[in-house]
């Protein structure tokens, strides 16, 4: 049995990737040049701008980043959402014990909700309702982590014991996607003044589009300045 554990982060770590701007550019000049596209690159910049501004995505989807994750059941269920270009396999409650890693927002984390759906901003809250929130969660989250402990150790099947648990629990997950795709997720999943489609993400969420990100920026860097130049909307 695994001991009971508090978590505020998320954890993302690029697994492998196969993706650079040369990629982009090769596969949008086969239209043009054909096999002879395989050829130098040049100086690749202003066509992945093009590419970009007037939005032909292709180009972009021959390339591969594999991330694995780990974070809140709650969160891999919003990024499970994004199905185009994507894929996952994640750890099974059926197969294997679950591990006791649940997630509690940190002090800095707004709590308020003020205003109402596609119309709202949150706040931070008072102490006291962090106070009752952490304290809350960690009440039902020990609670639920005895039962399933004791379902197990009776001899309850592991895909009926973990019925008790709650989307706070940690579970952990392989997604894969290419550039286009990743560039839409970030497109919905963070908060950018540049955006010219502002978003909403829920915070936890963000957390984990922000460290994909960074991959992103650092395996395609003119993919990515091109990306914020023209409003953080995919191609």
């Amino acid at each position: 049995m695994t001991e009971f554990k508090l978590r505020r982060d998320v954890g993302v770590r690029l697994v492998k990737s196969n993706a650079s701007d040369a990629d982009v550019v090769q596969a949008a000049r086969v239209s043009t040049q054909g096999v002879d596209s395989l050829g130098e690159v040049g100086k690749p910049a202003g066509l992945i701008n093009y590419l970009m501004r007037d939005r032909h995505g292709s180009p972009f989807e021959h390339t591969s980043f594999t991330f694995l994750v780990e974070a809140p059941l709650f969160v891999a269920r919003e990024h499970m959402r994004h199905r185009a270009g994507w894929s996952y396999n994640e750890e099974s409650g059926r197969y294997k014990e679950l591990e006791g890693s649940f997630y509690a927002p940190g002090k800095d984390r707004p709590l308020i909700q003020v205003g109402k759906p596609g119309a709202y901003v949150f706040e931070q809250g008072t102490s006291e309702q962090s106070r009752d929130t952490r304290e809350g969660l960690e009440l039902s989250y020990r609670a639920s982590w005895f039962y399933y402990q004791r379902l197990l150790e009776d001899g309850i099947a592991r895909e009926v014991a973990r019925m008790v648990l709650p989307v706070g629990l940690f579970t952990s997950y392989y997604a894969t996607c290419n550039a286009r795709s990743l560039m839409h997720f970030l497109s919905l999943r963070t908060i950018s003044e540049g955006s010219l489609f502002p978003s909403f993400p829920q915070r936890e969420i963000e957390m984990v589009a922000e460290q994909m990100e960074a991959a992103l920026e650092k395996s395609m860097p003119l993919t990515y300045a091109a990306f914020g130049r023209h409003g953080r909307v995919a191609p």
